[in-house]
């Protein structure tokens, strides 16, 4: 059952949203397949720590967090994927790996890819691998009041050069298995 506080609070900021329930997933990519939503309009929540500041970096199912550009987006001197234990704490409501940029217990500084901007629609997990939620992104952007940049990146694409490498496949598969929603 998605976590009552996010139905709570989406309600009494008046903003209009609908909830449905898709098969198990545990995977953006396959939250978005399963419930028939293009991979670019699924909201994938990325929790990272800007310096010592925890953050959400909100990306298309399909991309994985440009790392450096997310430290350059905050202005911090290293970025930092959030470990389980730390998940835990910030989104005490939510099943592990299953967060939504409404559903922790701090206000997080929300950064979001510009590739939703205008779009009329976005999904995004709702607290468990089954909830989802969808609402238009004015009214995400209007309540969470998003840092827009270029933070989303192909899982096997450096974001400076255009070209793969080992390093930036490895980080890419930690990012897409490991702690990253």
């Amino acid at each position: 059952m998605r976590p009552r506080c996010l139905d709570e609070f989406l309600k009494t900021a008046h903003v209009p949203f609908t909830t449905f329930q898709h098969a198990a997933a545990f995977s953006a990519q396959e939250e978005a397949a399963l419930s028939h939503v293009p991979g670019r309009s699924w909201a994938k929540t990325v929790i990272c720590f800007a310096d010592n500041e925890a953050v959400a970096a909100v990306v298309p199912a399909h991309l994985s967090v440009d790392m450096e550009g997310l430290r350059l987006l905050a202005g911090a001197a290293i970025v930092r994927l959030a470990s389980e234990p730390e998940l835990a704490n910030i989104y005490p409501d939510c099943e592990l790996g299953a967060v939504s940029p409404f559903t922790s217990r701090w206000r997080l500084r929300i950064f979001v890819d510009r590739s939703f901007v205008g779009d009329p629609d976005m999904v995004f997990s709702a607290g468990t691998h089954t909830d989802a939620i969808r609402m238009h992104y004015g009214d995400f952007a209007d309540l969470t009041r998003p840092v827009v940049g270029m933070i989303g990146i192909g899982p096997m694409q450096s974001a400076r050069s255009g070209t793969t490498s080992g390093a930036d496949v490895a980080a890419a598969r930690r990012q897409m298995g490991g702690t990253a929603v």
